[in-house]
């Protein structure tokens, strides 16, 4: 029986070890997404651009929409993508996680195969289109005279997200090996999560009642910090903080359960 690892040094060692491995099949995912597209990888940056142009036709022109409580002069369509950033890269993460493993029975059946790094391709693939979407981010506050030194935060403060997302990937793809129907309910239950998150409106707006609620979702604290890096408002560092702490200890507990369950996998494949 495979040992339990709660040490985030040793973690990190692990996937740290593999770093050209791990490289190589991030590369490789993302590639064979645009593969046979007339203009290839180029839909990395075309894809949020139309999208930004989009939310700043629909939401700035026709229907002149305010962010609930606006305590800036930010437009709605900004703070909206903002936060559609953050939890994109968490959403995308999970959603695939389910075949990160199942995927690749290949894999599981070459005994030095490092199956630990699998799930992390999807967070890997999920970061290089959110790098995309905060440059187009960044250019855009540039050209409406919104853009904040304190913007430069907004990577660091997706740091929770992204433990969280590593975290429930290592579970979800150990799960997706035994039950195949992993594969429709997370990216089911990630919808469902967005709108219960703060991408649409900030916790502020949420009735007094549900606003307990929304605390107990970690992307809450991570979605606000992060919007408020790209508004200059202060940011809850407390908040950030404990959600942080809480977040680094999902993912070691993600990867302790990937690292009990992974000796079974070339049975079940």
């Amino acid at each position: 029986m495979s040992t339990i690892v709660l040490d985030p040094l040793r973690i990190w060692a692990d996937v740290w070890q593999h770093r050209y491995l791990l490289g190589q099949l991030i590369k490789r995912d993302v590639l064979l997404r645009y593969r046979g597209a007339m203009f290839g990888v180029a839909w990395i940056f075309l894809s949020p651009l139309f999208m930004l142009v989009i939310f700043a036709f629909v939401f700035g022109q026709i229907f002149q929409a305010r962010w609930p409580q606006q305590g800036s002069n930010m437009p709605f369509w900004l703070l909206l993508y903002s936060g559609l950033i953050t939890f994109n890269i968490f959403a995308e993460t999970v959603a695939r996680a389910p075949a990160a493993v199942r995927g690749y029975p290949s894999y599981v059946k070459k005994i030095i195969f490092p199956l630990h790094i699998l799930p992390v391709v999807p967070l890997g693939a999920a970061l290089v289109h959110g790098t995309f979407n905060f440059l187009i981010l960044l250019v855009a506050l540039a050209v409406i005279g919104k853009l904040h030194g304190q913007v430069v935060l907004f990577p660091l403060l997706l740091l929770p997200a992204l433990l969280l997302g590593l975290g429930l990937s290592w579970f979800v793809a150990a799960w997706g090996v035994f039950i195949k129907d992993m594969t429709q309910i997370v990216p089911m239950f990630v919808q469902m999560l967005m709108f219960m998150s703060p991408v649409f409106y900030p916790v502020s707006a949420v009735p007094a009642a549900l606003q307990p609620v929304y605390h107990y979702n970690p992307l809450s604290a991570v979605i606000e910090a992060s919007r408020a890096a790209v508004t200059g408002q202060p940011i809850a560092w407390g908040a950030w903080g404990i959600t942080l702490v809480l977040c680094l200890g999902g993912a070691m507990m993600g990867y302790a359960f990937f690292q009990h369950s992974r000796e079974e996998f070339a049975d079940v494949l």
